[in-house]
Protein backbone atom coordinates (compact mmCIF):
# COMPACT_ATOMS: atom_id res chain seq x y z
CA UNK A 1 0.00 0.00 0.00
CA UNK A 2 1.53 3.23 -1.32
CA UNK A 3 0.89 6.20 1.52
CA UNK A 4 1.79 9.70 2.44
CA UNK A 5 4.74 10.04 3.62
CA UNK A 6 6.19 12.29 6.62
CA UNK A 7 9.82 14.57 6.50
CA UNK A 8 10.47 17.67 8.45
CA UNK A 9 13.18 20.94 7.68
CA UNK A 10 15.60 19.78 9.64
CA UNK A 11 16.59 21.23 12.45
CA UNK A 12 15.60 19.51 16.16
CA UNK A 13 16.30 20.20 19.82
CA UNK A 14 19.90 19.93 20.47
CA UNK A 15 20.94 18.65 23.79
CA UNK A 16 22.89 20.65 26.16
CA UNK A 17 26.33 18.51 25.78
CA UNK A 18 25.93 19.43 21.98
CA UNK A 19 24.95 22.90 22.88
CA UNK A 20 28.37 23.65 25.30
CA UNK A 21 30.22 22.10 22.43
CA UNK A 22 28.78 23.77 19.23
CA UNK A 23 29.75 27.06 21.48
CA UNK A 24 33.14 26.06 22.62
CA UNK A 25 33.92 25.87 18.49
CA UNK A 26 32.17 29.13 17.73
CA UNK A 27 33.51 31.40 20.20
CA UNK A 28 37.25 29.65 19.25
CA UNK A 29 37.73 27.71 22.89
CA UNK A 30 37.06 24.19 21.87
CA UNK A 31 41.11 22.67 22.34
CA UNK A 32 42.42 19.87 20.40
CA UNK A 33 42.50 17.82 23.12
CA UNK A 34 38.50 18.15 23.27
CA UNK A 35 37.96 16.90 19.43
CA UNK A 36 37.66 13.42 20.14
CA UNK A 37 35.01 14.52 22.60
CA UNK A 38 33.60 16.54 20.46
CA UNK A 39 33.44 13.95 17.67
CA UNK A 40 31.96 11.38 19.64
CA UNK A 41 29.40 13.66 21.27
CA UNK A 42 27.67 14.63 18.12
CA UNK A 43 28.04 11.18 16.48
CA UNK A 44 25.93 9.65 19.26
CA UNK A 45 23.51 12.62 18.98
CA UNK A 46 23.05 12.02 15.54
CA UNK A 47 22.06 8.74 16.35
CA UNK A 48 19.68 9.18 19.15
CA UNK A 49 17.83 11.91 17.05
CA UNK A 50 17.28 9.94 13.86
CA UNK A 51 16.12 6.89 16.14
CA UNK A 52 13.88 9.45 17.98
CA UNK A 53 12.35 10.72 14.44
CA UNK A 54 11.52 6.92 13.51
CA UNK A 55 9.52 6.16 16.37
CA UNK A 56 7.97 9.52 16.06
CA UNK A 57 6.85 8.20 12.49
CA UNK A 58 9.20 10.08 10.19
CA UNK A 59 9.79 8.63 6.92
CA UNK A 60 12.74 10.65 6.06
CA UNK A 61 14.88 12.23 8.77
CA UNK A 62 17.41 14.07 9.21
CA UNK A 63 20.28 14.56 11.15
CA UNK A 64 18.83 16.93 13.47
CA UNK A 65 21.69 19.76 11.87
CA UNK A 66 23.64 18.80 15.30
CA UNK A 67 26.79 20.14 14.29
CA UNK A 68 25.37 23.21 13.22
CA UNK A 69 25.08 26.46 15.48
CA UNK A 70 22.50 27.54 13.04
CA UNK A 71 21.53 26.89 9.84
CA UNK A 72 24.18 29.92 7.82
CA UNK A 73 27.04 30.39 10.36
CA UNK A 74 27.66 26.94 10.34
CA UNK A 75 29.91 28.07 7.03
CA UNK A 76 32.56 30.15 8.79
CA UNK A 77 34.12 26.35 9.73
CA UNK A 78 34.71 25.10 6.43
CA UNK A 79 35.13 28.14 3.93
CA UNK A 80 37.80 30.42 3.88
CA UNK A 81 36.92 34.27 3.96
CA UNK A 82 34.62 34.64 7.02
CA UNK A 83 35.81 36.36 10.21
CA UNK A 84 34.52 37.02 13.52
CA UNK A 85 34.47 41.13 13.34
CA UNK A 86 35.15 43.63 16.33
CA UNK A 87 32.77 45.74 15.24
CA UNK A 88 30.46 43.98 12.96
CA UNK A 89 27.72 45.69 11.46
CA UNK A 90 24.34 46.09 13.46
CA UNK A 91 22.08 43.33 12.92
CA UNK A 92 18.82 43.88 11.07
CA UNK A 93 16.29 43.29 12.68
CA UNK A 94 12.48 41.61 10.64
CA UNK A 95 10.44 44.95 9.46
CA UNK A 96 6.83 43.36 11.28
CA UNK A 97 9.09 43.17 14.38
CA UNK A 98 10.58 47.15 14.24
CA UNK A 99 6.56 47.79 13.96
CA UNK A 100 6.10 46.87 17.58
CA UNK A 101 9.37 47.83 19.48
CA UNK A 102 8.00 46.76 22.69
CA UNK A 103 7.40 43.31 21.79
CA UNK A 104 10.22 43.17 19.88
CA UNK A 105 12.51 44.01 22.95
CA UNK A 106 10.16 41.88 25.36
CA UNK A 107 11.16 38.80 22.65
CA UNK A 108 15.01 40.25 23.02
CA UNK A 109 15.50 40.03 26.31
CA UNK A 110 13.76 36.81 26.97
CA UNK A 111 16.09 35.16 24.84
CA UNK A 112 14.35 34.97 21.25
CA UNK A 113 17.34 36.78 19.48
CA UNK A 114 20.39 34.40 18.74
CA UNK A 115 23.54 34.31 20.84
CA UNK A 116 26.14 32.82 18.14
CA UNK A 117 28.62 35.06 16.51
CA UNK A 118 27.69 36.22 12.82
CA UNK A 119 30.56 35.99 10.53
CA UNK A 120 31.51 38.86 7.86
CA UNK A 121 32.89 38.09 4.74
CA UNK A 122 36.32 39.91 4.51
CA UNK A 123 38.94 38.13 2.19
CA UNK A 124 38.27 35.43 -0.66
CA UNK A 125 35.84 32.70 -0.31
CA UNK A 126 37.25 29.36 -0.73
CA UNK A 127 37.41 26.04 0.70
CA UNK A 128 38.40 25.32 3.69
CA UNK A 129 38.01 22.00 5.26
CA UNK A 130 35.29 19.73 3.65
CA UNK A 131 35.95 17.48 6.88
CA UNK A 132 32.79 18.63 9.22
CA UNK A 133 30.81 17.65 6.36
CA UNK A 134 32.44 13.93 5.91
CA UNK A 135 31.98 13.73 9.37
CA UNK A 136 28.56 14.53 8.94
CA UNK A 137 27.99 12.45 6.08
CA UNK A 138 29.42 9.46 8.18
CA UNK A 139 27.18 9.90 11.27
CA UNK A 140 24.23 10.25 9.11
CA UNK A 141 24.69 7.07 7.61
CA UNK A 142 25.76 5.21 10.46
CA UNK A 143 22.53 6.70 12.37
CA UNK A 144 20.47 5.57 9.39
CA UNK A 145 21.63 1.39 9.27
CA UNK A 146 21.06 1.77 13.00
CA UNK A 147 17.31 2.89 13.01
CA UNK A 148 16.56 0.91 9.83
CA UNK A 149 15.81 3.81 7.49
CA UNK A 150 16.37 3.58 4.26
CA UNK A 151 16.00 7.39 3.38
CA UNK A 152 17.50 10.36 4.50
CA UNK A 153 18.13 14.26 3.60
CA UNK A 154 20.72 16.34 4.68
CA UNK A 155 20.50 20.37 4.90
CA UNK A 156 22.82 22.81 3.10
CA UNK A 157 22.99 26.78 2.91
CA UNK A 158 21.94 28.13 -0.21
CA UNK A 159 24.86 30.69 -1.10
CA UNK A 160 21.77 33.21 -1.57
CA UNK A 161 21.48 32.64 2.20
CA UNK A 162 24.97 32.89 2.82
CA UNK A 163 24.76 35.71 1.10
CA UNK A 164 21.72 37.68 2.26
CA UNK A 165 22.51 37.16 5.80
CA UNK A 166 26.42 36.85 6.31
CA UNK A 167 27.46 40.62 5.85
CA UNK A 168 29.86 41.48 3.05
CA UNK A 169 32.86 43.81 3.31
CA UNK A 170 34.97 42.26 0.38
CA UNK A 171 32.87 41.51 -2.73
CA UNK A 172 32.56 44.60 -4.90
CA UNK A 173 28.60 43.23 -5.62
CA UNK A 174 25.79 41.34 -4.41
CA UNK A 175 26.22 39.57 -7.89
CA UNK A 176 30.34 38.68 -7.21
CA UNK A 177 30.01 37.42 -3.66
CA UNK A 178 26.96 34.95 -5.13
CA UNK A 179 29.25 33.63 -7.69
CA UNK A 180 31.82 32.72 -4.94
CA UNK A 181 29.52 31.51 -2.81
CA UNK A 182 27.74 29.13 -5.66
CA UNK A 183 31.20 27.84 -6.41
CA UNK A 184 32.33 26.78 -2.86
CA UNK A 185 28.99 25.28 -2.07
CA UNK A 186 28.77 22.97 -4.98
CA UNK A 187 31.09 20.74 -3.57
CA UNK A 188 29.38 20.51 -0.15
CA UNK A 189 26.40 20.08 -2.18
CA UNK A 190 27.77 17.25 -4.59
CA UNK A 191 29.37 15.70 -1.28
CA UNK A 192 25.94 15.04 -0.13
CA UNK A 193 24.64 13.57 -2.79
CA UNK A 194 26.99 11.19 -3.83
CA UNK A 195 26.58 9.94 -0.51
CA UNK A 196 22.98 9.12 -1.44
CA UNK A 197 21.08 11.81 1.09
CA UNK A 198 18.83 14.33 -0.26
CA UNK A 199 19.85 17.26 -0.43
CA UNK A 200 18.22 20.26 0.90
CA UNK A 201 18.74 23.32 0.33
CA UNK A 202 17.42 26.36 3.02
CA UNK A 203 16.45 29.20 0.97
CA UNK A 204 14.89 32.09 3.90
CA UNK A 205 16.70 34.55 1.47
CA UNK A 206 13.91 34.42 -1.15
CA UNK A 207 10.99 35.01 1.69
CA UNK A 208 12.75 36.38 4.41
CA UNK A 209 15.54 38.45 2.86
CA UNK A 210 12.00 40.72 2.06
CA UNK A 211 11.64 42.23 5.44
CA UNK A 212 14.98 42.32 6.50
CA UNK A 213 17.93 42.76 4.43
CA UNK A 214 15.46 44.16 1.45
CA UNK A 215 13.57 45.96 3.66
CA UNK A 216 13.93 48.99 2.73
CA UNK A 217 13.50 48.06 -1.00
CA UNK A 218 10.60 47.87 -3.70
CA UNK A 219 9.31 44.19 -4.12
CA UNK A 220 10.34 44.41 -7.91
CA UNK A 221 13.52 45.52 -6.54
CA UNK A 222 13.79 42.03 -3.96
CA UNK A 223 12.93 39.43 -6.79
CA UNK A 224 15.40 40.99 -8.82
CA UNK A 225 17.65 39.84 -6.20
CA UNK A 226 15.74 36.90 -6.25
CA UNK A 227 16.86 35.98 -9.38
CA UNK A 228 20.05 36.12 -8.94
CA UNK A 229 20.57 33.85 -5.93
CA UNK A 230 18.21 31.34 -7.35
CA UNK A 231 20.87 31.34 -10.65
CA UNK A 232 23.82 31.14 -8.23
CA UNK A 233 21.83 28.11 -6.75
CA UNK A 234 21.18 26.23 -9.86
CA UNK A 235 25.20 26.91 -10.93
CA UNK A 236 26.10 24.99 -7.70
CA UNK A 237 23.30 22.27 -8.28
CA UNK A 238 24.23 21.82 -11.99
CA UNK A 239 25.65 18.10 -11.33
CA UNK A 240 22.90 16.98 -9.29
CA UNK A 241 19.24 15.58 -10.54
CA UNK A 242 16.70 17.48 -9.73
CA UNK A 243 14.61 14.50 -8.26
CA UNK A 244 17.38 14.34 -5.49
CA UNK A 245 17.11 17.86 -4.71
CA UNK A 246 14.79 19.63 -2.50
CA UNK A 247 14.16 23.52 -1.15
CA UNK A 248 13.41 25.06 1.83
CA UNK A 249 10.97 28.36 1.54
CA UNK A 250 10.90 30.47 4.64
CA UNK A 251 9.46 33.94 6.47
CA UNK A 252 10.80 33.29 9.61
CA UNK A 253 10.98 31.03 12.05
CA UNK A 254 9.86 33.05 14.76
CA UNK A 255 6.58 34.29 16.56
CA UNK A 256 5.77 38.04 15.15
CA UNK A 257 2.94 40.10 13.47
CA UNK A 258 4.63 38.95 9.51
CA UNK A 259 2.46 41.39 8.49
CA UNK A 260 5.60 42.72 5.98
CA UNK A 261 6.15 38.92 4.73
CA UNK A 262 6.27 39.01 0.89
CA UNK A 263 2.82 37.21 -0.60
CA UNK A 264 3.37 33.86 -2.15
CA UNK A 265 2.44 34.59 -5.42
CA UNK A 266 4.77 37.23 -5.87
CA UNK A 267 7.92 34.96 -5.47
CA UNK A 268 6.45 31.61 -6.86
CA UNK A 269 7.50 31.94 -10.10
CA UNK A 270 11.31 32.36 -8.87
CA UNK A 271 11.19 29.60 -6.85
CA UNK A 272 9.47 27.15 -9.72
CA UNK A 273 12.57 28.30 -11.51
CA UNK A 274 15.33 26.07 -9.16
CA UNK A 275 16.67 23.12 -10.23
CA UNK A 276 14.42 20.63 -7.53
CA UNK A 277 11.85 18.33 -7.25
CA UNK A 278 10.52 19.33 -3.91
CA UNK A 279 9.39 22.57 -2.31
CA UNK A 280 8.90 22.41 1.11
CA UNK A 281 7.34 25.53 2.38
CA UNK A 282 5.44 27.44 5.16
CA UNK A 283 1.40 26.08 5.26
CA UNK A 284 0.28 25.86 8.77
CA UNK A 285 0.77 29.47 10.57
CA UNK A 286 -1.46 32.13 10.65
CA UNK A 287 -0.01 34.18 8.37
CA UNK A 288 0.60 31.74 5.54
CA UNK A 289 -2.13 28.65 5.81
CA UNK A 290 -4.35 30.52 3.32
CA UNK A 291 -2.00 29.71 0.87
CA UNK A 292 -2.89 26.26 -0.15
CA UNK A 293 -5.35 28.50 -1.91
CA UNK A 294 -2.69 30.40 -3.88
CA UNK A 295 -1.22 26.65 -4.92
CA UNK A 296 -4.36 25.66 -6.12
CA UNK A 297 -4.54 28.48 -8.87
CA UNK A 298 -0.57 28.17 -9.88
CA UNK A 299 0.10 26.46 -13.01
CA UNK A 300 2.98 24.05 -11.13
CA UNK A 301 5.26 22.18 -12.59
CA UNK A 302 4.80 18.60 -13.29
CA UNK A 303 8.11 17.79 -12.22
CA UNK A 304 7.89 19.32 -8.53
CA UNK A 305 6.59 17.50 -5.53
CA UNK A 306 4.70 19.68 -2.44
CA UNK A 307 5.73 19.69 0.90
CA UNK A 308 3.87 21.88 2.46
CA UNK A 309 4.51 22.33 6.46
CA UNK A 310 1.45 20.77 7.81
CA UNK A 311 2.70 21.01 11.59
CA UNK A 312 3.54 24.88 12.93
CA UNK A 313 6.86 25.45 14.84
CA UNK A 314 6.46 28.71 16.62
CA UNK A 315 3.66 27.31 18.99
CA UNK A 316 3.67 24.46 21.61
CA UNK A 317 0.07 23.58 20.38
CA UNK A 318 -0.18 20.29 19.57
CA UNK A 319 -1.87 19.94 16.30
CA UNK A 320 -5.20 17.33 15.74
CA UNK A 321 -4.00 14.32 13.55
CA UNK A 322 -7.45 15.08 11.95
CA UNK A 323 -6.15 18.75 11.38
CA UNK A 324 -2.74 17.66 10.15
CA UNK A 325 -4.90 15.14 7.55
CA UNK A 326 -6.80 17.95 6.38
CA UNK A 327 -3.82 20.40 5.52
CA UNK A 328 -2.36 17.49 3.58
CA UNK A 329 -5.76 16.65 1.55
CA UNK A 330 -5.87 20.59 0.66
CA UNK A 331 -2.56 19.80 -1.43
CA UNK A 332 -3.50 16.18 -2.26
CA UNK A 333 -6.47 17.77 -4.55
CA UNK A 334 -3.98 20.39 -6.26
CA UNK A 335 -1.36 17.80 -7.10
CA UNK A 336 -2.55 14.19 -6.43
CA UNK A 337 -1.45 11.74 -3.53
CA UNK A 338 1.65 10.93 -5.27
CA UNK A 339 3.30 14.55 -5.13
CA UNK A 340 2.81 15.34 -1.37
CA UNK A 341 4.41 14.78 1.25
CA UNK A 342 3.99 16.41 4.68
CA UNK A 343 6.05 18.17 6.26
CA UNK A 344 6.86 20.95 9.06
CA UNK A 345 6.77 24.86 8.83
CA UNK A 346 10.40 25.09 9.54
CA UNK A 347 12.91 23.41 11.93
CA UNK A 348 12.37 22.94 15.91
CA UNK A 349 16.02 24.21 16.73
CA UNK A 350 16.82 27.07 13.56
CA UNK A 351 20.08 27.99 16.66
CA UNK A 352 21.24 25.77 19.10
CA UNK A 353 20.37 26.62 22.72
CA UNK A 354 17.32 28.45 21.18
CA UNK A 355 13.97 27.36 19.72
CA UNK A 356 10.09 27.91 20.51
CA UNK A 357 9.44 24.51 20.98
CA UNK A 358 9.79 22.52 24.27
CA UNK A 359 12.05 19.26 23.40
CA UNK A 360 9.61 16.84 24.28
CA UNK A 361 6.74 18.63 22.88
CA UNK A 362 8.44 18.48 19.09
CA UNK A 363 8.74 14.96 19.11
CA UNK A 364 4.08 14.94 20.50
CA UNK A 365 4.02 17.05 17.15
CA UNK A 366 6.01 14.92 15.32
CA UNK A 367 3.48 11.97 15.79
CA UNK A 368 0.89 14.18 15.48
CA UNK A 369 2.34 14.93 12.07
CA UNK A 370 2.57 11.16 11.54
CA UNK A 371 -0.74 10.24 12.44
CA UNK A 372 -2.50 12.83 10.21
CA UNK A 373 -0.78 11.65 7.53
CA UNK A 374 -2.21 8.03 8.07
CA UNK A 375 -5.15 9.23 8.68
CA UNK A 376 -5.02 11.07 4.91
CA UNK A 377 -3.53 7.93 3.18
CA UNK A 378 -6.34 6.04 4.44
CA UNK A 379 -8.89 8.22 3.10
CA UNK A 380 -6.86 8.51 0.38
CA UNK A 381 -5.84 5.11 -1.00
CA UNK A 382 -9.76 3.88 0.49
Amino acid sequence: MSKIQTTHVGSMPRPQEVVDMLFAEDQGTLTAEQRPEYDAIMARNVADIVQKQTNAGVDIPSDGEMSKISYATYIRHRLTGFEISDTPPPRATPKDLDDYPEYRDRLAKGGGTPKYHRPVCVGPVTVKDMTPVEKDIANMKAAMAAAGSDQGFMNAASPGVIAVFQPNEYYKSHESFLEALAEVMKVEFEMIHAAGLTLQVDCPDLAMGRHIKFRDDSDEEFIRNAEMQVEALNHALQNIPAEDVRMHLCWGNYEGPHNHDIPLQKIMDTVFKINCQGLQFEASNPRHAHEWEVWAAAEIPEDKVLIPGVIDTTTNFVEHPELVAQRIMNFTNIVGRDRVIAGTDCGFGTFAGFGAIHPSICWAKLEALSQGAEIATNKLWA
